[in-house]
């Protein structure tokens, strides 16, 4: 364990949060926390049209959400370009960069500055994910440091800021790697010392090719809408590239820290699976506290009277089914209004069919006399209609009449919830009006 360690999540906000950049900050994170060391943030903000404080906000916002708690205050890159153009005279001084005229696309003469890389040796370092990196200075060309109008470039700036952070450790994306030969350069023309590189595989599609918004939601701000829970995107995310040595997929907070290591961080890329995630939500949903899911079920259905047993017993049917906090309203609208919205497939498979409206009537003659109302008691009295040839014939039609949908909670339960009165009433309207 190490408190001198640190770490840095260096985003450029733009609006949108791609999972991809906020894995980073997650390994950050729990590298950070696994070594006691510090995790910093630092705010890339030159791209100034595109980093406004909104877009910080949704940055923060973001974070926040996940649970990614940064030490020290935020470090923004504007602050410091004063810093990063002195570091450049340095360089310019050294022999370490020089000024060329260039004109550019649209046909404006300006003055450059360029890092001057080194003619011959070789540049390597041992990279903690993928091992040993080496190449040919003779392969990198010089590259621009400050652009025409003055403004420092990213090479330059995140190399400056990443020593006056002090930064022990850079762990980002491995499109990054061409970068970290250039900016190992730039440490050492400067006389710094050079960080340790950890590069981390890119999150690919069931193609292999990079995740995008082509192929589902692909910024934490849409999951967030979808109703998906944080420590579920979290776990997931983590669990893209890294896994804790053994069958288990579902942790807390503080399994992660006390088992991520950076060591163990896969090379491979990492393949997205939006039914593994949506999986995982699910099972996180199942752990939220009793009381708070019916909180979350009463919020969602909307100002329905009922009583605590009868939302408790609700809640216990609905929460081990449940996979996204925005199905709610869907899965209660039967519930809670009489004018609950019929599935046309669910309809047209169950109950358009020769028979189901004498099965109806039958049912409704039935469930008139049944002595008692609750789930086992109208589990029997179908039971004992279907004489053991199975009772799929009487639960697919009775769950579309007086739900609209084809599947949801247990249909005993769901009719135990209605009630006796509600039962009755919609299975007399749907075979009135669908059933043949």
């Amino acid at each position: 364990m190490s408190e001198n360690i640190r770490v840095r999540f260096a985003p450029s906000p733009t609006g949108k949060v791609h999972i991809g950049n906020i894995r980073a900050a997650i390994y950050n994170w729990l590298f950070a926390r696994h070594t006691g060391g510090k995790f910093l943030l630092r705010v890339e903000d030159t791209d100034l049209e595109r980093s406004t404080p909104e877009a910080i906000e949704v940055l923060f916002d973001c974070m926040k959400w996940l649970g990614l708690d940064w030490d020290e205050e935020v470090f923004y890159q504007t602050k410091n370009v004063k810093r990063h153009l002195e570091v450049v005279d340095q360089l310019l001084k050294s022999g370490h960069a020089y000024k060329v005229e260039r004109t550019s696309r649209d046909g404006k003469t300006g003055v450059v500055t360029m890092f001057k890389m080194p003619k011959e040796g070789v540049i390597e370092f041992d990279d903690i994910v993928k091992g040993h990196m080496a190449k040919k200075a003779e392969d990198i060309q010089d590259f621009a440091i400050v652009r025409s109008d003055g403004s420092p470039i990213f090479h330059i700036a995140n190399v400056v800021d990443d020593i006056d952070q002090r930064v022990t450790h850079i762990i980002r994306g491995d499109d990054h790697v061409e970068n970290t030969f250039k900016h190992i350069c730039i440490f050492r023309a400067l006389g710094a010392s050079v960080p340790k590189y950890g590069h981390l595989s890119m999150i690919v599609n069931q193609q292999g090719k990079p995740y995008s918004k082509r192929d589902g939601a692909a910024f934490v701000g849409e999951y967030r809408e979808q109703g998906y829970l944080p420590e579920a995107l979290f776990n997931y995310l983590l669990l893209l590239g890294w896994n804790p040595g053994d069958d288990r997929e579902v942790l807390t907070r503080e399994e992660m820290v006390k088992l991520f290591e950076l060591e163990k961080v896969h090379v491979t890329a990492a393949m997205f699976d939006p039914k593994k995630l949506a999986w995982m939500n699910g099972e996180y949903i199942k752990k939220i506290p009793h009381a708070d899911f019916v909180k979350e079920l009463k919020a969602r259905a909307g100002a329905v009277q009922r009583d605590e047993a009868w939302w408790d017993y609700l809640a216990d049917q609905l929460q081990p089914r449940t996979k996204f906090l925005n199905d709610i309203p869907a899965a209660v609208a039967c519930f809670v209004s009489d004018d609950y919205p019929f599935d046309e497939k669910a309809v047209d498979k169950r109950l358009r069919k020769p028979g189901v409206k004498a099965l109806l009537k039958d049912l409704v003659e039935r469930f008139s006399k049944a002595p008692e109302w609750n789930a086992p008691a109208l589990e029997a009295l179908v039971k004992e209609l279907s004489q053991g040839n199975g009772m799929g014939p009487w639960v697919h039609p009775i769950r579309v009449a007086v739900s609209g949908r084809g599947e949801g909670i247990g249909l005993f339960e769901m009719l135990q919830l209605l009630g006796r009165e509600k039962t009755i009433a919609r299975l007399e309207s749907a075979a009135e009006r669908f059933a043949g």
